[in-house]
């Protein structure tokens, strides 16, 4: 019997077919994977930590915001890491320095919102970037 022209080892089929897409990809941003992950998964506390210090910085409320619900969470990977939150934000009754027993307010006080962030994250540096944020009073 004739030997093929050409044939790759199984093992190394898979690998090929990676490089090909990737280098298919390469003019745009190289598309990894997306994936549902859970609030308690690696990395994900620290993030929304830091997403719910920075809206806390800039929003003009004298009253802290915290996280009453994680609706969604996607963990990205491109070329670096990204996550989206999706988020039930309330009106804490502390104010701004204060941070704990921080029960959602009621009655007049009362606001939720639902946010959606995407964050850039390099969690073992401790670098994250908010990259978008889009928010709205429900």
């Amino acid at each position: 019997t004739m030997a093929r022209p050409w044939q790759a080892p199984w093992p190394l089929l898979p690998i090929l077919v990676t490089l090909v897409a990737l280098t298919y990809q390469a003019g745009k941003k190289t598309f990894i994977s997306i994936e549902e992950v859970p609030a308690e998964s690696n990395h994900v506390k620290d993030t929304l930590q830091f997403v719910m210090d920075e809206y806390n910085k800039e929003s003009d409320d004298k009253y802290n915001f915290r996280i009453f619900r994680v609706l969604k969470i996607q963990k990205q990977i491109t070329d670096h890491m990204e996550y989206h939150f999706n988020l039930d934000i309330r009106r804490t009754t502390c104010l701004k320095l204060e941070t704990t027993n921080c029960a959602p307010q009621e009655g007049e006080l009362h606001k939720q919102i639902m946010c959606n962030f995407s964050v850039f994250a390099m969690p073992w540096f401790e670098k994250y970037k908010i990259k978008k944020k889009k928010c709205i009073n429900s």
